[in-house]
């Protein structure tokens, strides 16, 4: 097994984002270098970051893009990964969400190393499989209120 690179030093734990999966990879999750297979991860991303829309419409969501992906440490068997999400746009049929993975290393534990970052974007669907808008009810709204809020003080 080729010799592992150095974690990087434990960061703090993302305050504007809500937990929505907690999952330790097993061995069979592995690839051929020994560490945890990218699908697997990816995967995972994808179960955690439906969390949100799925609170939020109501309705059937279907990741329809996955559109950053960035594998920033190995994951390995026994890291206890947390999975941490955020909305980053409610549009009129889909919810962007931002999710990011931190590894509690099993040799390590109380440290956390943040290993996965992505962004995915989920549309509400009908019974036929067709894009529908999202229901227009307070939580909606109270989202929509929330990222613009947020948006106007990442401006000043």
């Amino acid at each position: 097994m080729p010799p592992r690179s150095p974690d990087l030093p434990s960061v703090a734990l993302p305050a504007d984002k809500e937990l929505v999966l907690k999952v330790v990879p097993m061995p069979a999750d592995v690839n051929a270098n020994g560490d945890i297979f990218g699908g697997w991860v990816m995967a995972q991303v994808d179960l955690a970051g439906s969390v949100l829309p799925q609170r939020i419409s109501h309705t059937r969501m279907v990741t329809v893009a996955v559109n950053e992906f960035i594998f920033k440490q190995p994951v390995r068997v026994g890291d206890i990964l947390s999975f941490y999400a955020g909305v980053q746009h409610v549009g009129r049929t889909s919810v962007a969400v931002d999710v990011q993975v931190f590894a509690e290393r099993f040799s390590d534990q109380g440290k956390y190393v943040k290993v996965t970052e992505a962004r995915l974007t989920y549309v509400a669907i009908d019974a036929t499989g067709k894009p529908q808008s999202l229901p227009d009810t307070e939580q909606t709204r109270a989202w929509r209120e929330k990222i613009q809020a947020q948006a106007a003080a990442a401006k000043s």
